[in-house]
């Protein structure tokens, strides 16, 4: 969700340096000394902004020691430049604000997304990479290695997490168990994630190269994460610095991800089997069956195709939602595991992304189950009884 708020900030007078198109830089910034550097740096960084439009694995800017967690960093920069409140697809500018030697071959860079209207500038995000001599030119990185070099790491099995202090190892014990237990069910082998483990969304952002975005104003927490080839990188920013909050149903999602993009699968089965393996907002399936049966089945005029249609929440809020069409999911991947096995259940995964009307859905459904559209609610409330 884009938040439509500005800032008001006051800014010198910014000029356009000799060898650039894009980029603009203020007077006072201390370029390296060497002023082919400079303008190769420039280049770069230019090719660098103008490549993060397009596809991450397609930047040929990018570090390639550090491309996962680059890739993660490039997410933030897709349509910066766009403002709806504004109506301009090129409103906000890069400036570039800081450039800081860190070693004779590396640089820190801090620029600015900024738009201006009226005389006031509109500031709608502020990131950090790294620069990396490369020959004659340069390739860039998160800060995101560089910010945690001092941080501790534990293992297991093939998952790794990075933190400042110390972990619960309880977590991290439990953790292996039920990612091998999903692994199983998944047959996913030699996959790496790795973990960054952060109290809040703010510190989260500031590791990985974002110092302010706009769109994230007021928000306290969140994850992050990106994938490429067998490895997956995670940054929890979900008050999870000590990894005191282990979420089986999150855990559920990811690693699903190292198996299939879960814009893939069929959203409403995968969140089903997220409610069934791990639980959700701190329920266990049976907490949330109970409380789907108190507030929702109860009702037997019930019409669980139109609840198909029609979400319901019977969670306490929009924010902790509980979906009763997830639930009914639940059941129905329940039967299909005893039955036929994960593989059935996995059918039902890759049935198709959700769509109006679940024709995909009613058809894999049938094809597993002998369960039609035209049989579909009297076969739920079956499935309700029989767990009750």
């Amino acid at each position: 969700m884009k938040l439509k708020l500005s800032i008001l900030l006051i800014f010198p007078v910014f000029f356009t340096f000799a060898q650039t198109s894009d980029i603009q830089i203020q007077p006072h910034i201390r370029l390296p000394q060497d002023s082919l550097v400079s303008q190769q740096l420039v280049h770069a960084l230019n090719g660098f902004l103008a490549a993060s439009a397009e596809p991450n694995e397609d930047n040929p800017w990018v570090l390639e020691s550090q491309r996962i967690e680059t890739h993660i960093l490039l997410d933030e920069f897709k349509d910066i430049e766009k403002s709806q409140a504004f109506a301009d697809n090129h409103f906000y500018q890069p400036y570039l604000n800081n450039v800081v030697e860190l070693n004779e071959n590396q640089y820190l860079i801090q620029l600015s997304y900024i738009g201006t209207k009226d005389t006031v500038s509109h500031l709608r995000a502020s990131y950090e990479l790294i620069a990396h001599r490369s020959g004659d030119s340069f390739k860039f990185s998160s800060p995101l290695i560089y910010n945690t070099r001092n941080w501790k790491t534990a293992e297991i099995n093939n998952n790794i997490f990075h933190y400042a202090n110390h972990i619960n190892e309880d977590n991290l014990q439990a953790f292996g168990r039920l990612a091998h237990e999903f692994d199983e069910k998944l047959k996913i082998e030699n996959k790496i994630t790795e973990f960054y483990c952060t109290e809040n969304l703010t510190t989260l952002l500031k590791l990985m190269g974002v110092n302010y975005r706009l769109d994230y104003n007021g928000v306290r927490q969140a994850n992050f994460s990106s994938s490429l080839e067998n490895k997956k990188l995670i940054i929890l920013g979900n008050n999870n610095a000590t990894f005191d909050n282990l979420d089986a149903h999150d855990l559920w999602h990811d690693r699903l991800s190292l198996k299939i993009s879960r814009r893939k699968v069929n959203k409403p089965v995968d969140e089903a089997c997220a409610y069934l393996y791990g639980g959700s907002w701190g329920l266990t399936w049976e907490e949330i069956f109970d409380r789907f049966y108190a507030q929702v089945a109860s009702d037997k005029k019930t019409n669980w195709m139109q609840i198909k249609e029609e979400p319901v929440n019977f969670g306490e809020s929009r924010a902790t939602h509980l979906m009763a069409d997830y639930v009914v999911n639940a059941l129905v991947i329940q039967k299909i595991e005893k039955e036929q096995g994960f593989e059935g259940v996995w059918q039902m995964l890759n049935c198709g992304p959700f769509e109006k009307g679940n024709a995909n859905y009613y058809s894999a459904l049938e094809q597993l189950t002998g369960i039609s559209k035209a049989n579909y609610n009297k076969a739920v409330w079956k499935l309700i009884k029989e767990e009750r």
